[in-house]
């Protein structure tokens, strides 16, 4: 891959991944209400768990599911089911998470999951691909596409985990932090309109 092209990747990297949508909204909503370090295991497995799902694309799983649409439905009724459960465990949450609580964070195993079945991170991944990696080396180019994205999206990850954290004394009322998280909860369910439509 050039330089011109390296660099137009990371700039693809973090545009897409620095606008809104189910794992920014997921952080934004996890540095409110449990802070920066135990929304860390989230972050973390949203990048391991997009990079994953680019490799995966970028080796032909997306043409699997092109080719298959009955599995490509299966898919989008499992990222509706998810994404409405989170969406109902995010706006029903009425307290911040503390050591202890019976509230958590997404553990690193569910976000990376999780990637596999939000739709923004599936056009992420097939616009990627398409665009970046290479015919003549397939495995080589979609590795490095995925290595490159998985760690230029951390900063825009933690941009919107500490976007949450910076709210966390004007949420430390109970009445607002039950509307931030009812807000929340409707806006990673409005996600969906797009894939379902």
């Amino acid at each position: 891959m050039s330089a011109d092209a390296l660099v137009a990747l990371l700039v693809f990297a973090f545009v897409s991944s620095i606008t809104p949508g189910p794992s920014n909204f997921m952080l934004l909503a996890s540095g409110a209400n449990f802070g920066f370090r135990r929304t860390l295991p989230q972050l973390f497995g949203i990048a391991a768990g997009f990079g994953a799902l680019l490799l995966a694309v970028g080796l032909g799983l997306g043409a699997l599911l092109a080719a298959a649409p009955a599995l490509h439905l299966v898919l989008k009724l499992a990222a509706a089911a998810w994404l409405l459960s989170l969406a109902w465990r995010l706006g029903s949450s009425r307290s911040m998470g503390r050591e202890g609580a019976v509230a958590k964070p997404l553990t690193f195993r569910e976000a990376a999951s999780f990637q596999w079945i939000n739709p923004k991170a599936w056009i992420a991944a097939g616009s990627a691909m398409a665009v970046y990696a290479s015919a003549e080396a397939p495995f080589v180019s979609a590795l490095l596409v995925a290595a490159v994205f998985a760690l230029a999206i951390l900063p825009s990850l933690a941009a919107w985990a500490g976007f949450g954290v910076a709210l966390r004394d004007w949420l430390s009322e109970p009445a607002r932090l039950r509307w931030f998280n009812v807000v929340m909860g409707l806006l990673l369910a409005a996600t969906l309109v797009p894939m379902l439509w």
